[in-house]
C-alpha cells in the first residue's frame, strides 16, 4: 500500500470512529487560554523577522477552527482566550485566566516566567503547555508535573543539526556563540550534541554583544569589519556552528567568514518547528488554512500553540474529558498520537512532558532536510534520538 493510500485509510478509520463515538459522546465545552509574555528587546537584525502582533494567537485561532470542526460531530465546543502581558503583569494575567475557570493554558514566555506561572497554575489544578522556551533544565531537574512542552528543546534543535552534519560527513566543527546567557545555554546544547554523535569541536569562540543599534548602517558595517578578522586563524574545520539565541551576529556570519564553510545553527541552516515554505507530508493544507486566517506565513510560535491546542482537542475527543488530569493522562499514554505534518505523528515523552517531533532544517527558503536523519536508530522511537532520552533524564515529576 502506497503512502497516500495509507493516509486515506487512516483518515477513513478516524471518520468512522468519530461517527460511532458521536452517538454516545457527552457535550463538552472546552475553554483554554494562550498567555503570551511580551519582552522589551532590541528589534531583530532583519525586518523580515519582526514579530507580528498576532504571533502565537493566530495558531490558537486555527486550532479552534480545527477542533470545532471535529467537535461539531461530538457535541464539543472549543474557545481559546488570548492574552498578552508584559513580564511584570504576567502573574495578574494568569490570575485572570484562572479566575475565569480556565485550566488548560498555553504559555509563550521565557523559562523563568514559564516555571513561575506553571507553579501558580498548579495550585489551581491547571495543565500548562510551554510554547516558547527551549531551556534544558525545565525538561530535566526543574521539570514540573503540570508542564508539557510543544516547543522543541535546545537539545532537540542541536541534535537535529548534529545528525545532519554527521550524515554529511562534516564532523569537525567551529562553534561560535554569543555572550548572553541564552546564547551560552544553546552553545552547551551543541557541545552535548557533538559528544553524543561523535563530532569534534576543534575551536570555540565567543562574539561579544556590546549592545547598540544593529539595524543602522554603522551597525552592519561594524559587524562586516569585525567578523572576517574574528574568524581568522581557525584550525581545519568542516562547518561553522552558531549559537546566537539573542540574534546579535549570526545572520551576518555566512558571507563574512575568512574560510568559506557551511554555516548551521542560528543562521544558515536552522532547526525550526515549522515554516511557510514547507509543503511535504500534507502540510500544504495547513499552510493554506493558516494563511487564509492570518494573512501571513506561519511561524514557530504559531505552530507550537496550534499543536498544543490540537493535542488538547485530540485528548478531549478520545478520552471524553476536558479535565486537566484526564487530558494529561491521555497525552502521556501510548494511545495518543497526532498528525504534525512533519512525516511522523507527534507524541509526548512520559518522563518529562516533551513532545516528540521531527525538526526541520530550513535555509530561509525550503526544507533542506528533516531530522532524525536516516541511519540514526532508537530502540523505541526514532524521534528520541533528538533531545533527552529516558536514561539521560533527571526529571522525577512524572514518575509519581
Amino acid at each position: 500500500m502506497n503512502r497516500f493510500a495509507t493516509l486515506f485509510a487512516a483518515a477513513l478509520l478516524c471518520a468512522v470512529t468519530l461517527f460511532f463515538t458521536a452517538g454516545t459522546a457527552a457535550a463538552i465545552d472546552v475553554r483554554a487560554a494562550v498567555l503570551r509574555v511580551d519582552y522589551q528587546v532590541q528589534r531583530p537584525i532583519s525586518r523580515f523577522d519582526e514579530a507580528p502582533e498576532d504571533l502565537g494567537f493566530a495558531g490558537a485561532a486555527l486550532a479552534d477552527q480545527d477542533n470545532n470542526s471535529t467537535g461539531s460531530f461530538m457535541g464539543h465546543t472549543y474557545e481559546t482566550i488570548q492574552k498578552s502581558a508584559a513580564p511584570d503583569a504576567a502573574d495578574a494575567a494568569l490570575d485572570e485566566i484562572l479566575a475565569d475557570g480556565i485550566r488548560l493554558i498555553v504559555i509563550h514566555a521565557r523559562e523563568e516566567d514559564v516555571l513561575r506561572l506553571a507553579d501558580r497554575a498548579a495550585e489551581e489544578g491547571a495543565l500548562v503547555f510551554n510554547a516558547r522556551a527551549g531551556d534544558m533544565a525545565m525538561r530535566n531537574e526543574d521539570c514540573r508535573a503540570n508542564l508539557l512542552h510543544t516547543a522543541t528543546s535546545y537539545a532537540q534543535q542541536a541534535d537535529a543539526i548534529a545528525q545532519f552534519a554527521i550524515w554529511k560527513k562534516w564532523p569537525r566543527w567551529v562553534l561560535i556563540s554569543g555572550s548572553n546567557p541564552a546564547d551560552m545555554a544553546l552553545a552547551d546544547a551543541y557541545r552535548r550534541a557533538a559528544t553524543k554523535f561523535g563530532a569534534q569541536i576543534v575551536e570555540e569562540r565567543t562574539f561579544e554583544d556590546t549592545g547598540g543599534a544593529r539595524r543602522t548602517d554603522s551597525g552592519h558595517v561594524l559587524v562586516q569589519r569585525q567578523l572576517p578578522t574574528f574568524m581568522q586563524d581557525l584550525p581545519e574545520h568542516d562547518v561553522v556552528i552558531t549559537a546566537d539565541e539573542t540574534d546579535y551576529f549570526a545572520a551576518y556570519l555566512t558571507y563574512h567568514l575568512w574560510d568559506p564553510r557551511p554555516v548551521m545553527g542560528s543562521s544558515g541552516l536552522r532547526p525550526v518547528q515549522m515554516h511557510g515554505g514547507h509543503e511535504a507530508y500534507g502540510a500544504t493544507q495547513l499552510q493554506t488554512r493558516f494563511e487564509k486566517l492570518a494573512g501571513r506565513y506561519i511561524k514557530d510560535a504559531d505552530y507550537n500553540v496550534w499543536i498544543a491546542l490540537r493535542a488538547v482537542g485530540e485528548a478531549v475527543t478520545r478520552a471524553q474529558t476536558a479535565e486537566p488530569d484526564g487530558v494529561k493522562d491521555y497525552l502521556l499514554s501510548d494511545q495518543f498520537e497526532l498528525a504534525g505534518f512533519k512525516g511522523q505523528e507527534v507524541t509526548f515523552r512520559d518522563w518529562n512532558g516533551q513532545m516528540r517531533q521531527q525538526v526541520m532544517l530550513y535555509d530561509d527558503r525550503v526544507t533542506v532536510s528533516v531530522s532524525p536523519q536516516e541511519g540514526f536508530l532508537h530502540q523505541n522511537a526514532v524521534q528520541d534520538t533528538l533531545g533527552l532520552d529516558r536514561p539521560e533524564s533527571a526529571c522525577t515529576a512524572f514518575s509519581n
